[in-house]
């Protein structure tokens, strides 16, 4: 299994999301019991609908479970970089056999010389200052080592693509796609988006056939930078000078909403799209497109809905007006360096 080590920080472990009554019948009637932990989210209440209807699955406590789904990627704290007391779950489950581990796609990393698609093979690079995507990788190297530590045991490890719904996007999801295709002057990579149900559909299957090693999740193609940007709903692009370009760039990521953890910026400059070959292979079959899912998942702009006439005439004043801007920006930035020198 490919792996990335980082020490990894923990905080209290989740409580189970459910329901002890299961258990004795799961057992009774020769169900596989699963708990599903770390997860309140969207992504956890699709896996507790599929497994309540599974007839081959049964929710269970943590500890009568024999399959465990940790949904690293779903509920992580970003801004300690924590994963939820991974390592003390690890530690009292010698009683599973098998264990789903949602990481994410961000592991690899966002880089101009990176494969177009990523494999499972790929190398993980992550970006450095991006402390979330190096805990996944820390996580997926903890569930390693516990399935080295016995014979029998096997470890699925899902590396999704960025998940959206409409009922549930993340902080992070929400940042990504607010980043993605809106730099100024400046052509934007393609991306991917995967819906939910898509991703709750490969995890009910990792844990059924306890698929053992690591599947990047992903819908067929990705989308290019052009559509993202038509997507959006943002401007048409004016072509700037590098360094206003940059300046501008800087200033809109500056405000976008919400905090943006850092190093996050890397993943809305270079590509990072994964192939779904190994896990379409297994049997995993993505229903949404990555534009249904991008639409879905994101808040609809009052650009995409004016007239083209009036749209041109707003995107020669904006363009203008960025313009002024930015110029404005530069020749303060010189002033200031020249006071310096005075000094």
């Amino acid at each position: 299994m490919n792996t990335f080590r980082e020490p990894l920080a923990s905080s209290a472990m989740s409580p189970a999301t459910t329901a002890s009554d299961s258990d004795a019948s799961a057992s009774a009637t020769g169900m596989t019991r699963v708990w599903v932990g770390n997860g309140t989210g969207g992504l956890g209440s699709r896996i507790h609908r599929l497994l309540n209807a599974s007839t081959a699955m049964s929710p269970a406590d943590a500890a009568a479970s024999e399959v465990m789904v940790w949904l690293a990627a779903d509920s992580a704290v970003l801004d300690r970089g924590s994963l939820g007391g991974l390592p003390e779950v690890l530690h009292e489950s010698s009683h599973v056999r098998h264990i789903v581990l949602v990481s994410s796609a961000m592991v690899y990393g966002a880089w101009e010389n990176n494969p177009v698609p990523l494999t499972e093979d790929a190398l993980l690079r992550p970006d450095v200052e991006f402390a979330f995507a190096r805990q996944l990788g820390a996580a997926e190297q903890l569930v390693d080592e516990w399935r080295r530590e016995l014979p029998g045991r096997t470890v699925t490890v899902l590396r999704p693509a960025i998940g959206m719904a409409a009922d549930d996007t993340s902080r992070l999801a929400a940042a990504l796609a607010a980043g993605m295709g809106q730099r100024v002057g400046t052509a934007d990579p393609p991306a991917q988006f995967l819906h939910l149900d898509d991703l709750a559909d490969a995890v009910l299957l990792a844990a059924e056939q306890e698929l053992d090693g690591v599947f990047n999740v992903a819908p067929d193609g990705w989308i290019a930078g052009e559509r993202v940007r038509a997507l959006a709903g943002a401007v048409p692009r004016l072509k700037l000078p590098d360094r206003v370009s940059e300046v501008i760039a800087n200033q809109r990521w500056r405000f976008q909403r919400g905090p943006i953890p850092p190093g996050l910026r890397s993943y809305t400059r270079s590509p990072w799209l994964i192939a779904n070959d190994r896990l379409k292979a297994a049997g995993w079959q993505p229903k949404v497109t990555n534009e249904q899912a991008y639409v879905e998942g994101t808040e609809g702009k009052w650009w995409t809905m004016v007239s083209p006439k009036r749209r041109q005439e707003i995107t020669l004043a904006g363009a203008a007006f960025a313009t002024l801007v930015a110029l404005a920006l530069v020749v303060r930035a010189i002033r200031r360096a020249r006071a310096k020198r005075r000094d």
